[in-house]
């Protein structure tokens, strides 16, 4: 039987400062996109790709997203209580690893949705996967063919899928979309306290041990009440049609 990651770690302890005013008195996981939390969005693809578990890390307005995620019937939902103090995304997972466990998982940020192309994109990253070869695999998207980015792109993707910086003053097609595999090896050097995973990512490359898988289909980086828009207004001609 082929591998499938039975874990997520969900990143959604952020402060959403972008997303303001519509986080002002709600934490960005639970913004709305086509009448459905942002968060729930993330937690049906888990499902669908048969992930098992989701360790949602908190912090700000955190009861209200504990509250949230307790009517969640699967997949099982597991708290890393980040109240005391904010960690980054690479604080936060480390601070989870003893709730996640000893093998691949899959990390997602709260706010990346996506509308399918050709078969699942949860899929075609897990079967892409090569334990063997990798510390972390990146879900990327083609940066001018996605909503809510303006930017110049994160990485050059070499033909057999590594990943290097996007050098500066110059731009890439890849973006990351905010999914990924992580090997929790990826971890064992980490820091203590808060850090961005940029850090470990860049590590990574140096030691040629990330790589990145296209996917297909239409990204939505809902950062901003703007991209919100857009991308209301995208899913809902979607479901019309």
């Amino acid at each position: 039987m082929a591998w499938r990651p039975k874990t997520a770690m969900v990143l959604a302890a952020g402060l959403g400062t972008r997303m303001r005013p519509l986080t002002d008195t709600q934490p960005k996981p639970l913004v709305a996109l086509d009448g459905k939390p942002l968060i729930d969005h993330v937690l049906e693809r888990l499902v669908a790709a048969k992930v098992q578990r989701a360790v949602v890390n908190v912090h700000y307005l955190a009861d209200q997203l504990e509250r949230h995620l307790a009517k969640q019937a699967v997949p099982e939902i597991v708290i890393s209580d980040e109240r005391g103090v904010l960690l980054d995304t690479g604080g936060g997972v480390v601070r989870a690893l003893p709730k996640i466990g000893a093998e691949p998982f899959i990390i997602h940020n709260s706010d990346s949705v996506w509308i399918e192309g050709v078969g699942s994109n949860l899929d075609r990253l897990i079967e892409a996967w090569d334990g063997d070869r990798m510390d972390s695999l990146m879900l990327l998207a083609i940066g001018s063919r996605s909503i809510g980015y303006d930017g110049a792109g994160d990485f050059i993707m070499e033909p057999d899928g590594r990943l290097r910086r996007r050098p500066e003053r110059e731009q890439s097609p890849f973006v990351f979309t905010g999914v990924s595999i992580a090997h929790p090896r990826l971890f064992n050097d980490a820091p203590k306290g808060r850090f961005s995973l940029n850090r470990l990512w860049d590590e990574a490359i140096e030691a040629d041990r990330l790589y990145g898988v296209r996917m297909e289909g239409l990204w939505m980086h809902v950062g901003t009440p703007e991209a919100l828009v857009e991308a209301e207004r995208i899913v809902t001609s979607e479901d019309a049609g």
